[in-house]
């Protein structure tokens, strides 16, 4: 190990075991090496940091923001809620299932985990609790569901992938439909199981035509997945685009739709928003200059001639990439897991024939994953702050869905067709 891999991983450990964010940590440990080790002046970093994020695929993050703020703030969540329990809520431990089949629709409004969480918790942990289901398991089912929110199109993962590996984010985007919907089906099942077991019963009967006006009331917010891709793929606008659409769609909706987001609101709204990209782009800048300091240790290579000399097989190689990932996505979001991995495991992956595009879908599944595995998920974070419930208790009612989910993962991994069949489909 050098010397500068060696202080830069020693001062990321302490900088977060002192309880400093993963954005700090990055871009810290980056700073101390490039000065003691490097001997690079600390403006690099700062140069660094702004050419990571000075991108035009970039300009799509704080738009799809701002689009799930707008809706957020519009009233768009409850009516998510009220047409998913329109659908399933009839079902044994409906409340649960409600949970997942809202995170779904929500996921394709915020593009983020972390924004679907605490959405759909701020909506439907207390009404769980009153019902008769344990806060913890309110909780672990809130942290679950928002994992497709990193998955289902628009994913801000997928951009920042997608603007790394030089991927068509369009193409990114439709890979994620099929998995992002098959990890919410699968938590649906888990939810029903463990609902069936407990005696958690159903809300109501099922109604036709409670469906359809449930349906007609958020029409115009399941509206905006299909501007976003159809615009998309019948070439009216490019990704970038289609977030600016999406959030000027949002604020006429939440203001002259269903009118409840005020003018008065918007200066909140908007700052909301602008911390959400704030931070996502901070930690994308700081990620790079920690990756930039991995590839001038030469760990790509160094990495790449370990998983050469293990094994040349794909279906090896993924499974070995699964496992790290899982490993990274334990202490490290989302966005700055992709920013780091990618140029070191994509070079590697596409020498083995490995669809670039599939490859990119899998790893952000893969840390989808993450958001709910200790130390660092995210998602058990953002439910524990609404619940004000320890992690740890969390974290164990979690643990059927974990397994599901990464039961799904080998699934996806090992027939690609899951993530490939409908971006293929759009290019015949």
């Amino acid at each position: 190990m050098t010397l500068a891999l060696w202080v830069i991983l020693s001062s990321f450990a302490v900088i977060l075991a002192s309880g400093a964010s993963i954005g700090v940590g990055l871009g810290l440990s980056s700073a101390i090496t490039m000065s003691t080790v490097m001997g690079t002046p600390l403006i690099a970093v700062v140069q660094k940091m702004f050419t990571a994020v000075d991108s035009y695929s970039f300009l799509a993050v704080p738009f799809f923001m701002l689009a799930g703020a707008f809706m957020s703030d519009g009233g768009v969540t409850r009516r998510i809620v009220d047409f998913s329990m329109s659908l399933v809520g009839a079902l044994a431990g409906g409340l649960a299932l409600v949970v997942a089949v809202a995170g779904m629709f929500f996921a394709a409004l915020s593009g983020s985990s972390a924004a679907t969480t605490a959405a759909i918790g701020s909506a439907m942990i207390d009404e769980m609790e009153r019902r008769g289901y344990p806060r913890t398991f309110a909780a672990a089912v809130v942290a679950s569901g928002g994992t497709v929110g990193i998955v289902i199109p628009p994913s801000v993962t997928l951009v920042v992938y997608g603007s790394i590996a030089n991927t068509s984010i369009a193409d990114l985007f439709m890979g994620g439909v099929i998995p992002g919907l098959f990890m919410g089906v699968v938590m649906c099942l888990v939810s029903w199981v463990i609902s069936k077991k407990n005696g958690y019963k159903g809300e109501g009967s099922f109604s036709l035509m409670r469906v359809l006006r449930s349906f007609r009331e958020c029409v115009w917010a399941l509206m905006m997945p299909a501007i976003i891709l159809g615009g998309i793929y019948l070439g009216i606008f490019t990704a970038t685009e289609a977030a600016a659409v999406a959030a000027v769609y949002g604020a006429f909706v939440g203001l002259f739709i269903y009118k409840e987001l005020k003018w008065k609101d918007l200066p909140n709204t908007l700052l909301s928003a602008a911390k959400s990209t704030t931070m996502i782009m901070f930690v994308v800048g700081a990620s790079n200059v920690f990756g930039w300091i991995l590839t001038w240790a030469q760990v790509p290579h160094i990495l790449a001639q370990q998983f050469a000399s293990i094994t040349s097989n794909p279906f090896v190689f993924l499974l070995m990439v699964n496992v790290l990932l899982l490993f990274i996505g334990m202490l490290v979001n989302a966005s700055a897991a992709v920013v780091i991995v990618t140029p070191i495991l994509l070079p590697v992956a596409m020498g083995l024939g490995i669809d670039p595009l599939f490859f990119g879908v899998m790893m952000v599944v893969n840390l989808a994953i993450g958001c709910i595995t200790p130390p660092v998920g995210l998602d058990l974070f953002v439910v524990s702050s609404i619940t004000k419930i320890s992690v740890d208790k969390i974290t164990v009612k979690v643990m059927p869905y974990l397994i599901a989910l990464l039961a799904s993962l080998l699934i996806m991994t090992y027939f690609p067709g899951i993530i490939t069949f409908l971006p293929g489909l759009m290019h015949h």
